[in-house]
């Protein structure tokens, strides 16, 4: 089984179509989408692309968590569309903020956390009953180091985590952090994380195959 993460995507539905040829949805293989789906140039086109491959596959083989700024939207600070050329459809509006209501804030397997932003890494294993609502969606700074268990996120730039302006990759700290932000509104691109269950490994996937992720400190 294989477990494709992605995170970011900011209404930017060329580069998200672009990640998702790089995701194989065959047999048990699931997608996590770790969150952040608006805020870009089309929102809505996003949004109705993640809806669609929902019904196509099932809520529990494309997984959608929640972002700060799906959040953000929900709360009325901002609209789905705030900042695009397309006006704001209160019709469309409500529907997109209902399913968002919905979605969760974290996913978890036996060794993973998959969420937008972190968890309350000071608890240690007991980190779900501490995880704050805010934590999982807004943490900030990132954090690095080793944990109980890895911890796939989006949230803050990969170039903002590894100081290097130059790097929209994934970006792994060598011990139990894996970020996946690439920045795409600047960068244009989407990384696309895969987790093999049979090989225990994360690859780097690209149009010339799969890619073992290495620390960032052993790349750069």
């Amino acid at each position: 089984m294989k477990i494709f993460a992605l995170s970011d995507i900011h209404g930017s539905p060329a580069e998200f179509e672009a990640a998702l040829k790089l995701v194989d949805l065959s047999g048990d293989n699931m997608l996590i989408l770790c969150g952040d789906y608006i805020h870009g140039y089309d929102s809505y086109s996003v949004l109705d692309r993640i809806m669609k491959l929902q019904s196509e596959y099932g809520a529990e083989k494309v997984v959608a968590l929640l972002g700060n700024h799906e959040e953000s939207a929900m709360n009325g600070e901002w609209s789905i569309t705030e900042g695009e050329k397309i006006e704001c459809d209160k019709s469309r509006e409500d529907k997109y903020i209902s399913w968002m209501n919905n979605l969760p804030r974290y996913y978890k397997t036996d060794t993973q956390i998959f969420c937008h932003a972190g968890v309350c890494e000071e608890a240690g294993e007991y980190w779900e009953w501490s995880t704050n609502d805010y934590e999982y969606t807004s943490k900030y700074p990132a954090e690095t180091g080793k944990f109980c268990m890895d911890i796939i996120a989006g949230h803050i730039g990969t170039a903002s985590i590894s100081r290097n302006p130059q790097f929209n990759d994934i970006y792994w700290d060598g011990k139990s952090h894996y970020y996946i932000d690439g920045s795409v509104l600047k960068s244009g691109k989407i990384p696309v994380l895969m987790y093999d269950t049979d090989t225990k490994r994360y690859y780097r996937m690209s149009e010339n195959g799969a890619w073992p992720v290495l620390a960032y400190n052993d790349e750069y």
